[in-house]
């Protein structure tokens, strides 16, 4: 039977022909002011490194004619991998947005870093997102980052489409990947594809809702395709696999329920209303497979994000609080709502100065308009709106609910916090994110450099919440905290190509953290007389620990007025400030309970700041009688190695401390899964690749806080005071 042969890819876009017959590039190929909010989505592109998000999102803009030559990651050209270091490295560091058309709809697309080390990308990414595609090679399967990212949107509650890529390498498994997906992620993967073929053999794939066999043309770049009928020996797979969707989906629909089980005809447009349904619910993953790199199942992909993953209307109404009454406020996905946006991203363009990027969740502004920042109170023009491609933009007039834009002209709007209308204000949930792992110091090379340091140091801090600056008062260094020794890396190079700062940077070592392990309590008294009005301020405390990973908890116990009811807060901020430097070595604080008892006020002496400094002193002293003790990073670490090099990492890893959870073989290789102390892991990358001659290739994600052992704290606090 001859196929159904599609030839043109602007019949499937929104560009039009000019009169030489090639594509126009117009800016708006869909009018925005007209698109339905029910027409847009937004969506995050997410997977573990080297999967082929960044390809397949190239993919995805030339086919919705947004570019007219495809970039390549390999090649430094990938649209998406702007940044100069990320197209040397052949990584995504920075979450890049975009917006492109296919048929009616608008796709904002943000394409999210794979490196553990930037994670906040996706989180952050995650938090204002509807919709998601997880990114899966083929023959690596589920591997450490996708489970991070996987948690994250259960975290967030977003729907997600799989999407099984590299079917065309040595070793694909596509049913292997989905069996992963059902034991390590504990998801539940429905195909709505099986593939023609694996590895070199891999031509297309069989669309199990129309029960066609597609097949791409490569010679085409994926721009032609055929539909045929399924191959004779095909046919059982595919009725197999077909009775599996339908009887999954028919949970989720009660007509359909009583056509499967009665054996009627089930037409496709029943089928694919009960997976969207099972979609948006988070009941199920829809999955499909292709080969973003040979041109195969892209455009598969991008029916199924506009098919099955929600747009703003479908979402639950987000909810927020209002800033001066605490009661509960929602906003629905309305230009008719007043005003509510959350800021998720801040850029410093050297051009344009600082881009904020938000997301609308309700309202609409024009540029010119003053908003509020409920956070901080403070009123913020909105300058310019833009429209952002990568790093290039366009400007809007005007945004509206449901949209993701960047905003010029926001002075005091950092991330996570929220713009609203001046009449009906909301603060929105704030954003929580990892803290560093790993610290190095930085100097300037001379004193003129020293302001253009400090200035680099503000701005990146303003971009990444995982980037903290400290200056230990001990050494007299200034110390950059991050995710992990390529984080700081790419942080300390922007440094000098971004901001033109010479700059030398000292080894990296661990960000340990301080705990207590016993209860004890403490007092603070500040007295201080001096002729005029003094300062008193007297406060009785008690500390406990707490389990790892809870923080920091405050209780006020105070009966009788002994601390009057307006300076328990300034006494609490002063606990809070004093946990920023521990007893032991000057690191943070962490999992600690404080409960306040008791104290004492003068009628006029008494103040904020004295009350503010006896907190401080009480939480300092009852730390001290509790029997503090360090922290140190536990990290998860996965290596992928041959099987011949086994032996030698192994007993590698037994000499840097590392705790081995198990050995699996993952396709012709193996996979250790481990524990490790992170002190142990500097300059792993360097003794891995000497090991197995460049053939293994490690994970190292942070996993919690674990007590030093007792043998070797006195040792560690030596080194660490000798700095």
């Amino acid at each position: 039977m001859t196929g159904q042969k599609k030839t043109d890819r602007d019949k499937h876009i929104n560009g039009k022909k000019s009169k030489s017959g090639k594509a126009s590039k117009g800016k708006k190929s869909v009018d925005k002011k007209s698109i339905q909010i029910s027409k847009f989505r937004n969506i995050g592109i997410m997977a573990h490194i080297d999967a082929g998000k960044t390809t397949t999102t190239e993919r995805i803009l030339f086919y919705t004619g947004k570019t007219y030559k495809m970039g390549e990651v390999h090649e430094g050209t990938a649209v998406m991998d702007w940044m100069e270091q990320e197209q040397e490295r052949g990584i995504t560091i920075t979450a890049a947005a975009t917006t492109c058309p296919w048929k009616d709809y608008q796709i904002n697309i943000i394409d999210t870093p794979g490196h553990v080390d930037f994670t906040a990308e996706v989180e952050r990414s995650l938090r204002v997102l509807d919709g998601a595609v997880a990114v899966f090679c083929a023959v690596g399967g589920v591997e450490p980052q996708s489970e991070t990212v996987w948690k994250q949107a259960d975290h967030y509650n977003v729907p997600r489409i799989a999407y099984i890529n590299k079917m065309d390498r040595s070793g694909a498994d596509f049913y292997r990947v989905v069996d992963m997906m059902r034991d390590q992620l504990h998801a539940v993967p429905i195909p709505l594809q099986i593939p023609l073929g694996q590895g070199e053999l891999f031509n297309g794939m069989i669309d199990l809702i129309r029960m066609k066999a597609v097949t791409f043309l490569e010679d085409s770049m994926g721009v032609k395709w055929e539909e045929n009928d399924i191959p004779p020996d095909m046919q059982g797979d595919a009725l197999k696999w077909r009775e599996k969707l339908l009887e999954s989906v028919s949970d989720f629909d009660d007509s359909l329920m009583e056509k499967f089980l009665d054996g009627a005809d089930i037409c496709a447009e029943e089928v694919q209303a009960a997976i969207r349904k099972a979609t948006l619910e988070c009941r199920i993953s829809p999955v499909l497979c292709g080969s973003s790199f040979r041109y195969k199942g892209v455009q598969r992909l991008l029916d199924a994000i506009v098919n099955y993953l929600p747009s703003p209307i479908d979402v639950k109404p987000i909810k927020g609080i209002q800033p001066h009454t605490e009661k509960s406020e929602e906003r629905i996905a309305s230009n008719d709502e007043p005003f509510a946006a959350l800021a998720f991203k801040i850029v410093t363009d050297p051009y344009m100065g600082k881009l904020t990027y938000l997301r609308v969740y309700s309202g609409s502004i024009d540029a010119g308009t003053t908003v509020l920042n409920s956070n901080n109170g403070k009123r913020e023009r909105i300058n310019r709106i833009l429209r952002m491609f990568a790093n290039k933009r366009d400007d809007l007039d005007q945004v509206n609910a449901g949209d993701i834009v960047a905003i010029i002209g926001l002075r005091n709007t950092r991330t996570g916090e929220t713009l609203s209308d001046q009449k009906r204000q909301v603060v929105f949930e704030r954003m929580v994110f990892p803290e560093p792992v790993i610290s190095i110091s930085v100097e300037a090379l001379n004193m003129t450099e020293q302001d253009k340091l400090f200035d680099a140091l503000t701005k990146l801090s303003e971009e990444d919440p995982t980037f903290q600056v400290r200056h230990d008062k001990e050494s007299g260094q200034t110390l950059i905290s991050g995710m992990g020794e390529l984080h700081l890396e790419v942080l300390v190079e922007r440094m000098k190509r971004e901001f033109g700062v010479k700059v030398q940077q000292g080894k990296p070592h661990v960000a340990f953290r301080e705990t207590i392990t016993n209860s004890a309590r403490g007092e603070g008294k500040f007295v201080r007389q001096s002729g005029g009005k003094g300062q008193y301020g007297h406060v009785i405390l008690e500390v406990e620990p707490c389990e790892r990973g809870q923080g920091f908890k405050f209780e006020n116990k105070i009966i009788g007025g002994a601390i009057p009811r307006e300076f328990i807060e300034p006494v609490r901020k002063g606990i809070f400030e004093a946990l920023d430097n521990g007893r032991l070595a000057g690191y943070p604080v962490i999992d600690i309970k404080v409960t306040l008892l008791d104290g004492s006020f003068h009628d006029v002496d008494s103040s904020d700041i004295a009350f503010r400094i006896a907190g401080s002193m009480a939480v300092q002293d009852a730390i001290k009688r509790a029997t503090p003790t360090l922290l140190e990073p536990l990290m998860k670490l996965e290596v992928i190695l041959p099987q011949i090099y086994l032996g030698d990492v192994v007993s590698d890893l037994n000499s840097r401390h590392a705790r081995i959870l198990g050995i699996d073989m993952r396709g012709d290789g193996e996979v250790i899964k481990a524990e490790t102390p992170l002190a142990h892991m500097f300059g792993y990358a360097t003794r891995l690749r000497s090991l197995s001659q460049g053939r293994a290739f490690f994970n190292l994600e942070f996993q919690r806080y674990e007590r030093v052992p007792a043998a070797t704290q006195q040792d560690i606090l030596k080194k660490l005071r000798g700095y």
